[in-house]
């Protein structure tokens, strides 16, 4: 290994399990909450009354999921310490009515979610995942995990100039898998789904579908010291989270309630019901406050001392475009996680906020990074800004840096998973 920190191997390979049984937002949310139980943790229904009791709590709503753990002896005014992420990745998404095709080809069609790059899903494998709606309003996971649409670009004997002039993809003509041959026939996919889901295919009533790469996460590189696989932003950051509220859980003392916030919508700007810019974490934190017997003043008391760490992958500097990046700031795998710097406020972090994340990287033993973009490039952003705006909770940006971040396919160091975890647990655990 060339990095000074050999990764835990078993916190990495349990991470490529949670990213391929997670190919989409709900099913990262399902396999969230299944550990959580697992550990003790309950679900609370948002209809429900709620109780001020110790323990483990949870809630989920549609691709978004919100934990935390009540510690014997907290207060109603008790400060909050969260790890903020998101479980959306850019990929295509199926649209309301799919079963498209030309030619003597069965294709599917789809909408661009978020900000993909497109290219890396053109011939590769896919499978089909989300969720179908019954018309009793219950819900199914469906994840055909097999090969079973593609999107083929074409050779280059039809486009001589590809590799000089660059690839030129138009959204709606070049993007939709195709899935067989024959006539198209209305509501084809749909009986298929169905099918596949176990249910009658009048029953579906809607759908919230997405296609995958059917490639499984694997080591990398000479020294298996990299790890290549999908949707790293931002499950890493959430399965990083959980791990780290787990192991706050089981701590003998808390002087905060640690929080797990995992929204949905990340990629497209929040804006939705299960996204940080909706009320979902306010709603939960307030409720939480006022289960224990508290008041306004509680409340305003208890997110005054709250923190978030906003967890999200960002940019490694990339060895053949190094000109795209600030020259003094050069993040690397295996180095630890990074902290995120806007003065413009696309992160949220400051002074204060550099000195939280420190001293937790500082307890945990881990070192770390920093990253600020280079002044000629358009900055990216997280929840971490709309959580600070939102809700009044000093907010500091983190995460791991990766290489082909939006692909299909990304690409980080193999030791910073376990990493992020241990210096989110130490900032936790307070």
């Amino acid at each position: 290994m060339s990095s000074a920190h050999r990764f835990d191997r078993g916190h990495t390979d349990d991470l490529m399990s949670f990213l391929a049984a997670s190919p989409s937002p709900y099913h990262a949310v399902a396999n969230t909450a299944e550990r959580l139980e697992s550990a003790g943790f309950r679900a609370v229904a948002e209809t429900d009354a709620w109780d001020g009791s110790a323990g483990g709590k949870y809630v989920t709503r549609g691709g978004a999921i919100i934990a935390w753990y009540v510690p014997e002896g907290a207060t109603a005014a008790t400060p909050f310490r969260i790890v903020g992420a998101h479980t959306d990745s850019p990929n295509l998404r199926v649209k309301p009515l799919p079963d498209t095709g030309a030619h003597g080809w069965r294709q599917i069609a789809v909408e661009l979610y978020g900000g993909t790059l497109l290219n890396t899903w053109l011939d590769r494998d896919l499978g089909l995942s989300g969720r179908i709606t019954l018309r009793d309003g219950s819900h199914r996971l469906v994840h055909v995990d097999r090969p079973l649409l593609r999107v083929p670009q074409l050779a280059i004997h039809l486009d001589r100039g590809v590799n000089q002039d660059g690839l030129k993809l138009d959204k709606q003509r070049h993007m939709q898998p195709l899935w067989g041959l024959g006539d198209v026939a209305e509501g084809d996919l749909i009986h298929f789904v169905a099918e596949e889901a176990g249910v009658a295919a009048d029953e579906v009533a809607g759908w919230d579908l997405m296609v995958h790469s059917v490639e499984p996460p694997a080591y990398l590189g000479r020294d298996e010291e990299l790890l290549a696989g999908p949707r790293m932003d931002n499950l890493l950051s959430v399965h990083a989270g959980l791990a780290a509220l787990l192991a706050a859980a089981g701590s003998a003392s808390l002087p905060y309630i640690p929080v797990l916030a995992a929204f949905d919508h990340e990629e497209n700007g929040s804006q939705s019901d299960t996204g940080a810019e909706g009320p979902l974490l306010g709603n939960v934190l307030e409720r939480s406050v006022f289960a224990r017997g508290g008041t306004f003043e509680d409340r305003a008391r208890a997110f005054a001392g709250t923190v978030c760490l906003s967890s999200d992958t960002g940019h490694a500097v990339h060895p053949n475009y190094a000109e795209r990046h600030d020259p003094g700031h050069h993040p690397m795998p295996n180095r630890g996680p990074i902290l995120k710097v806007n003065v413009n406020q696309r992160y949220a972090t400051d002074g204060s906020g550099r000195a939280v994340f420190a001293a937790a990287c500082e307890r945990a033993g881990v070192p770390w990074q920093h990253f600020v973009s280079n002044n000629s490039m358009p900055c990216g952003t997280t929840i971490g800004p709309i959580t600070a705006a939102r809700h009044g909770i000093a907010t500091v940006d983190i995460g791991v840096a990766i290489l082909s971040m939006h692909s299909a396919r990304e690409l980080c160091g193999a030791d910073d998973p376990y990493l992020l975890a241990a210096a989110l647990t130490a900032f936790l655990e307070g």
